[in-house]
C-alpha cells in the first residue's frame, strides 16, 4: 500500500516534466511551458502527496490524489479553451475548431493520471 502510493506521488512529480501537450511548429510542452502557476500547485500537491505517503498518512494522499485529479481535468479544459482562443483570428467557427485541433495531447498524461489514481488506492482492512 505504501509503495504504491509512494510510486504514485513520485509519477505525478516526474510526469510534469513529460511532454503533455504537442503544438506544431512550437514543439512539446511539459507542465512548466503549459503555465507556470498550474506547474507549481501540481508540484507542491504531489510532494504534500510525498510527505503524507512517507509519514503514514494515507488519506492525506489519498485526499491530494483526488485534487490532483480535479487539476488535471481543469488543465484538460483549459488547454482546449486556450486552443480555441489562440486562433479566435480566423473568421470562420470552423476553421478554429479545426486549427485548435492541431493541439495534440501526448503520452505524459497517462503518466499523471496513472500516478494520482495509484494514490487513490486504499488499504484493505478486513482480516482473516
Amino acid at each position: 500500500m505504501k509503495n504504491i502510493q509512494l510510486i504514485g506521488s513520485l509519477l505525478v512529480i516526474a510526469g510534469s516534466f513529460l511532454p503533455l501537450v504537442h503544438v506544431p511548429v512550437i514543439g512539446n510542452w511539459n507542465y512548466w511551458k503549459l503555465d507556470h502557476s498550474l506547474a507549481i500547485i501540481c508540484w507542491i500537491l504531489g510532494v504534500c502527496a510525498l510527505f503524507g505517503v512517507v509519514n503514514n498518512r494515507f488519506k492525506m494522499g489519498q485526499i491530494l490524489g483526488f485534487l490532483l485529479i480535479l487539476l488535471f481535468i481543469f488543465t484538460l479544459a483549459a488547454i482546449k479553451m486556450q486552443s480555441l482562443n489562440y486562433f479566435s483570428f480566423l473568421p470562420f467557427a470552423s476553421w478554429r475548431e479545426t486549427f485548435a485541433g492541431v493541439v495534440k495531447l501526448k503520452w505524459g498524461w497517462i503518466i499523471e493520471f496513472l500516478g494520482a489514481f495509484l494514490l487513490l488506492i486504499k488499504k484493505n482492512t478486513t482480516k482473516i
